[in-house]
C-alpha cells in the first residue's frame, strides 16, 4: 500500500495530523492497532491555544456540543457556527485549578472560542476520523505494526491485521502511537526520562454506605482523592499516593486494591464496588531528545508523557499535529524551505519540556507535609488575588497561550513568533476576521497600509501561489504595517526591519511561482 505519508496511531493526534495533510492534497494512510475507538475514559480537556488553532483550521466544525465562536469581524469562524461558547465582549473565562487548588481562571481575547473545551477523547477521535475518511484518508484499524524501516528515499511499515500482513510505503512516517511507541523504539529515538515517584489509580465506581466523597479535590496528610460525578450514581475516582512508585506498575489493579488505597489516603474505611474500569499511573515522564530522525517524526504521547495534572497532554499532542501538518504537506509537495521540517522539533520540543517542568512543579506542591504549607498558602493567595486570571502567568502557561516561537534574531519585531488573535478586519472584499481568512489553510501576508507595503507585496510575488495577500484597514491593536501569518495562526514575520522575502525563502523555498496556485488549498470541511 502506497501513500505519501504513513501515520502510525489512530488516536486524536494521528487522525488530526491526517486531516491536516489530506486537506492539503497529501495522500495518507493511518495504521491503528485497535479495531474501534476506545470508549474507556481518557482525556476530557482541550486548552485554549489548542482550541484556537483547531478553529483556525476548521477542525472543530460539526463537533457535537461545540457551537463555535462569534467572529470579531462578523464573518464567522472558518465554517464554525457562532453561538453557545462564543467569546463575549470581555473575553471568555474558564474556571480551572492549579496543583489541586481552585481559583485559576483561564481567559481568552475577545473573539476567540471557549478557553477550556470539555470533550471526551473518544468523541474527538470519532470526529477526526470522520473528517479524515471524508478527505480520502485510508484508516487501517485492527492492524498492529511489527516493523519500521527507513531509507534515503522513503519509509516502510509492516503491520499484521485480520487479513494477514500488510506493508505500507511512503515518503515520510509519523509515529503517533502513544507512550509505548513502537515507532520511537524501532526508529532509534533517544529520550530523557524522569522516574516515577508517586503511585496513582483511577476508576469508575460506586460508594457503599454513604461514606464516599463529595465531588472535588480532597487533600489529606497522605495524599489526594479526586471525585467527579459520572452519572447514575457512578463516581469517577482518582487517587494520589505520594509514598513512592508502585512496585508492580504493570499489574492490573483490582477494586479491592482501590478500596484499600482510598481508605488509607482518607484515614477511614471507604467502601467501593462495581468498578467499570480501573487503571494505574504515575508521574513517570519522558521527552524524546529529538522529534525527527530523517524521514520519521514523533507526535503526541510518542514524543512526550508527563503527570496528567492540568489535563495538558491531549492539547500538547494536538498542537504537535497542527505544527507538523502544514510543514509536512509543503515538504511532500516539494515547496518547503530546506530547514522547514526541522522547525517542528525546534518549536514543539521546548513546549513539551515546559509542560513536563510545570506539571512536576504542581506535583511538588501537592505532596503532603507541613513544610510545604507556606508555599501552598502563597500560591493560594496568588490565585485568590487573580494571579492566575486573564493575562496571568499560571493561566497562560496551563492553556499554552504564553507560547512564543523562537525569534530569528535578538532585534526581531515584537509580533514575530507570537500568536495572532482573532482581530476583526476590513478588507477590499468586506468585513472578516483572522479566523475567517485562515480558513483557506494557507499563509497570509496581511498589509495594513503604509509606505513599505508596496515593497512587501512585490517581494511576495514569487510565492503568489502559496501565500495569500490581503489588504486591510489598519488595526490599532496590531500596530504594524504588515504581518506574515502561518496557517496555524503564528506570525512568521512582522514589518519593522527587512522585508518578508528572507522568511518566505526559509519557509517555502526559492519561490513556488504562479504555477502552485491551489496546490495547498485549505483543509476541507
Amino acid at each position: 500500500m502506497q501513500a505519501q505519508v504513513v501515520v502510525v496511531g489512530g488516536g486524536p493526534v494521528g487522525l488530526l495530523l491526517a486531516c491536516e495533510l489530506a486537506g492539503r492534497g497529501v495522500s495518507v494512510v493511518v495504521v491503528e492497532a485497535e479495531s474501534g475507538v476506545c470508549e474507556r475514559p481518557k482525556a476530557t480537556t482541550v486548552h485554549a491555544r489548542a482550541v484556537q488553532c483547531l478553529v483556525r483550521g476548521g477542525h472543530l466544525a460539526g463537533l457535537p456540543g461545540f457551537a463555535g465562536v462569534a467572529g470579531a469581524g462578523g464573518a464567522g469562524a472558518g465554517g464554525v457556527e457562532a453561538g453557545v461558547g462564543a467569546a463575549g465582549a470581555g473575553g471568555a473565562g474558564g474556571a480551572f485549578h492549579f496543583a489541586g487548588m481552585r481559583g485559576l481562571s483561564i481567559s481568552v481575547p475577545v473573539g476567540e472560542p471557549v478557553p477550556v473545551l470539555k470533550c471526551a477523547q473518544e468523541v474527538l477521535e470519532r470526529h477526526f476520523e470522520r473528517r479524515a475518511r471524508a478527505l480520502g484518508v485510508r484508516v487501517l484499524r485492527g492492524h498492529r505494526v511489527v516493523g519500521v524501516w527507513q531509507g534515503p528515499d522513503g519509509v516502510r511499515v509492516t503491520a499484521e491485521g485480520p487479513g494477514g500482513r500488510v506493508e505500507c510505503a511512503g515518503a515520510y512516517l509519523v509515529g503517533a502511537d502513544g507512550a509505548r511507541s513502537l515507532v520511537r523504539e524501532e526508529a532509534g529515538f533517544a529520550s530523557r526520562t524522569y522516574p516515577a515517584t508517586v503511585s496513582a489509580m483511577a476508576g469508575d465506581v460506586r460508594f457503599e454506605g454513604g461514606g464516599g466523597f463529595a465531588a472535588g479535590w480532597h487533600r489529606t496528610p497522605r495524599g489526594w482523592v479526586v471525585a467527579k460525578e459520572a452519572g447514575g450514581g457512578v463516581v469517577r475516582l482518582r487517587t494520589l499516593n505520594c509514598g513512592g512508585a508502585h512496585v508492580g506498575r504493570g499489574v492490573p489493579p483490582t477494586v479491592e486494591e482501590l478500596r484499600r488505597e482510598v481508605s488509607w489516603i482518607a484515614g477511614r474505611e471507604v467502601a467501593v464496588r462495581d468498578a467499570r474500569w480501573l487503571s494505574r499511573f504515575s508521574d513517570f515522564s519522558r521527552l524524546a531528545r529529538s522529534y525527527r530522525r530523517g524521514r520519521v517524526f514523533l507526535a503526541g504521547d510518542a514524543a512526550h508523557v508527563h503527570f496528567p495534572i492540568g489535563g495538558q497532554g491531549l492539547s500538547t499532542g494536538l498542537l504537535d499535529a497542527v505544527d507538523l501538518g502544514w510543514k509536512l504537506a509543503f515538504a511532500v509537495r516539494g515547496m518547503a524551505g530546506r530547514g522547514l521540517l526541522d522547525t517542528y522539533d525546534q518549536e514543539r520540543r521546548p513546549a513539551a519540556q515546559r509542560v513536563i517542568d510545570h506539571t512536576r512543579a504542581q506535583l511538588a506542591l501537592m505532596r503532603p507535609g507541613p513544610e510545604l504549607d507556606p508555599l501552598r498558602a502563597l500560591f493560594g493567595e496568588l490565585l485568590a488575588r487573580g494571579g492566575g486570571g486573564e493575562g496571568g502567568m499560571l493561566a497562560s502557561m496551563v492553556s499554552a497561550q504564553d507560547t512564543v516561537l523562537p525569534a530569528r534574531g535578538a532585534d526581531s519585531p515584537e509580533w514575530e513568533g507570537r500568536f495572532l488573535p482573532n482581530a476583526g478586519l476590513v478588507t477590499r472584499e468586506g468585513r472578516t476576521d483572522v479566523i475567517g481568512l485562515l480558513a483557506e489553510g494557507r499563509p497570509l501576508l496581511l498589509l495594513f497600509g503604509g509606505p513599505g507595503c508596496a515593497g512587501y507585496e512585490e517581494q511576495a510575488r514569487g510565492w503568489a501561489g502559496v501565500v495569500g495577500v490581503v489588504h486591510a484597514e489598519p488595526v490599532p491593536e496590531l500596530s504594524c504595517e504588515a504581518l506574515l501569518v502561518r496557517p496555524d495562526g503564528y506570525v512568521a514575520w512582522a514589518s519593522g526591519g527587512e522585508g518578508p522575502a528572507a522568511v518566505l525563502r526559509a519557509y517555502f523555498g526559492a519561490g513556488a511561482g504562479e504555477g502552485a496556485g491551489g496546490v495547498l488549498a485549505g483543509v476541507a470541511g
